[in-house]
């Protein structure tokens, strides 16, 4: 059923947004010239790589605050962003600048969405340094193709004293001739300024060797530990090394902050009521994210490896088959469920999914199912299918407070969900 604001083309839209960044720049006196601006745009970890530099670049004593999708913090203040919108709108991204210089900082860490930027929001912000973390398959129906995708990424290298830049990334010779600045690249399979040598599963972490060219391209070497999973964790942190090298960090407090990094919520959390298996909650809803977060849970799983996820709703649909093929690739059971499902039947959702479920070998009804009641979903895989030594992966809602149904969103949150069917199985 098409809406009102359905009917208004894109472009309109943009020049709205483009005026309405004009005026909130105005009102609160354009704050980016005052305050440097580090913005983090990507398909994957905008979120943890905003943090990781927050941390980092806090713990060396630099007074900085940052908006990312899971909260803003304002100095010590904490402002709550739990919900749909990554990049809030112009007027309440240049009231948080504001307050952030009245706060004291001196650095403000943004995360950006490629909506936020082809829609004007962050227009007239002067960003100071620009950090894409990956641009993979994700928003093609907003975007129509890749290549769109890829240019609106770009445009917040423009104008920047730095860029910072995955060398691994298919799209990193067309991005590192886009915009403005010294490039810092980072990766781990291509030479790069910030690299990560021999990493390995250690704990609840990893760890590994990081390998940065200094100035006269001489070669440090710092051994870390971040006490997250997974080798897309690994990009995240060096991301953020990068771009703290930029502001001169020393290589102990990146040590010890990566050491001590207290994670994301909704980003590979752990709910834990004291049950004989693993329960892992992650905002992973793109297939790249799949692939990397699932490839991670599969090979740190004792038993098997049981997955419940859905796709938004009037989103793109593209990807919902292909997200099943990759659930059915590393997972032995999976629930299909919803996922803000909007004005979409959620039925026709879980079909597509089911597809690519199907194309890997999964049988509904034996190896997969489809309950579009999440909270029924969540129940079903904690107190009937999970089993001793098996993970638990609750996938695509992560930090998000709301679930939106027929246009209206309800209170939602995963983690209770999850914490109350453990306590249901613990208590029979």
């Amino acid at each position: 059923m098409k809406r009102l604001t359905d009917l208004v083309p894109q472009e309109i839209k943009n020049i709205y947004h483009l005026f309405q960044s004009a005026i909130a720049n105005v009102i609160y006196r354009f704050p980016s010239r005052t305050i440097n601006v580090i913005g983090v745009t990507g398909t994957d970890g905008k979120t943890t790589t905003v943090s990781l530099i927050h941390h980092i670049l806090k713990a060396a004593g630099v007074k900085v605050s940052m908006i990312s999708t899971v909260k803003a913090l304002v100095g010590e203040a904490i402002f709550d962003t739990g919900f749909h919108v990554t990049t809030p709108s112009p007027f309440e991204i240049q009231k948080f600048l504001r307050l952030m210089i009245k706060a004291g900082s001196k650095l403000a860490i943004l995360e950006v969405t490629s909506h936020g930027l082809d829609q004007n929001r962050v227009a007239f912000l002067n960003f100071h340094s620009g950090v894409i973390t990956n641009v993979t398959h994700e928003h093609l129906d907003y975007h129509k193709n890749y290549e769109a995708y890829l240019k609106t990424k770009s445009k917040i290298l423009e104008g920047v004293k730095y860029r910072i830049l995955n060398a691994d990334e298919p799209s990193f010779a067309k991005l590192s001739a886009k915009g403005s600045g010294r490039l810092i690249s980072f990766g781990i399979r291509k030479d790069a300024d910030v690299s990560a040598k021999k990493i390995q599963n250690k704990g609840n972490g990893v760890e590994f060797e990081v390998h940065i060219k200094n100035s006269a391209r001489e070669q440090e070497k710092l051994i870390v530990f971040l006490p997250m999973p997974g080798i897309f964790n690994v990009y995240n942190a060096l991301a953020a090394v990068a771009c703290v090298r930029a502001f001169d960090v020393e290589n102990k407090v990146i040590v010890d902050s990566l050491k001590n990094f207290p994670g994301v919520v909704g980003r590979v959390e752990e709910i834990d009521e004291g049950q004989n298996f693993k329960v892992i909650l992650d905002f992973a809803h793109t297939p790249n994210a799949f692939q990397q977060t699932l490839g991670t849970l599969k090979s740190r799983t004792r038993n098997r490896l049981i997955c419940v996820f859905g796709a938004a709703g009037e989103r793109d649909i593209l990807k919902r088959p292909i997200m099943g093929e990759i659930a059915g690739k590393f997972c032995d059971y999976v629930v299909i469920t919803s996922e803000d499902p909007r004005h979409e039947d959620i039925n026709k959702i879980t079909k597509e999914i089911a597809k690519g479920l199907e194309k890997s070998g999964a049988v509904l009804g034996e190896s997969f199912w489809e309950v579009p009641d999440r909270v029924g979903a969540i129940k079903y895989a904690v107190t009937t299918l999970a089993k001793d030594g098996d993970t638990v992966a609750i996938l695509g809602k992560g930090h998000e407070k709301s679930m939106n149904i027929g246009g209206v969103e309800y209170p939602w949150s995963d983690q209770i969900a999850a914490s109350n069917a453990l306590l249901e199985r613990l208590k029979k």
